[in-house]
């Protein structure tokens, strides 16, 4: 009996942050769905390993290429090696991100505050300016860009002015992307994830600021699951495009008063 083809059998991808937690998660389900797969990040022994790991279980084709998403020159760097290696880029993932610890507004820094921008919004902007540069001229003309938005996007938690903003900026980002890349084959959608386990959620499971002043624990779910989400949304024909999805915890705190 024939095998089924997979849905990114010929396909490029890129994730970026793609050696850990959520985007290391992305990148294992987009090589077992065929991709051949570019994983990009800052550390270069944690990207490494990953690629090893991602290939040894899928079989498939895993690249590994250091890149700080905030800096432009690197940002052109990374696309000019994909296009030398693949002639082409079917799918960006830009996942890549950080966080500042949980401090009152006044007290977050102005050095912090550039950092969690360029990591959060810079980079996912510079990424999808190269990918355009790449998609519209690429013959087949055209691809699809998924942004990691976070429940942050649209419901802040206590004490994260600065992710907040950045992930409410990646909303427009999305919106602005898809309507832009409408002429030139290019869909755009946005994955808001809720509690994914990995280790910056670790702390969930003894208790986490909310609304009210409380600390509470709270639920949390595998990452194969916004994995999944993102395959979904990827196996789409061009024609068609999750705009935004929310994936989360069913019983997190998300939904209701706070």
């Amino acid at each position: 009996m024939a095998r089924a083809p997979r849905s990114g059998e010929g396909k490029i991808a890129l994730v970026t942050g793609g050696g850990t937690g959520v985007g290391r998660g992305i990148a294992n389900a987009l090589s077992g769905e065929g991709y051949s797969l570019v994983i990009t990040g800052r550390r270069p022994d944690v990207l490494e390993r990953a690629a090893e790991e991602i290939a040894a279980e899928t079989g498939g084709g895993v690249r590994a290429i250091v890149c700080d998403v905030g800096n432009p020159d690197q940002v052109a760097a990374l696309f000019g090696a994909i296009q030398a290696e693949f002639g082409r880029l079917d799918l960006l993932v830009n996942n890549a991100g950080s966080n500042v610890p949980p401090v009152p507004l006044e007290e977050v820094t102005f050095e912090q505050w550039n950092g969690i921008l360029a990591a959060n919004l810079t980079g996912a902007f510079l990424c999808t300016q190269q990918a355009f540069r790449l998609m519209k001229a690429q013959d087949p003309r055209g691809g699809r860009i998924i942004n990691n938005g976070s429940i942050s996007a649209t419901t802040p938690r206590p004490n994260s002015a600065p992710y907040t903003a950045t992930k409410h900026a990646i909303t427009g980002l999305t919106k602005s992307t898809a309507l832009d890349g409408r002429p030139f084959d290019i869909a755009c959608g946005q994955i808001d994830i809720g509690n994914a386990a990995t280790d910056m959620t670790e702390k969930m499971s003894t208790g986490v600021l909310q609304a009210s002043g409380e600390i509470a624990a709270e639920p949390t779910i595998p990452v194969e699951h916004v994995a999944e989400a993102v395959v979904y949304m990827a196996s789409l024909p061009l024609s068609a495009n999750v705009l935004t999805m929310t994936v989360m915890a069913t019983k997190m705190p998300l939904v209701g008063r706070g």
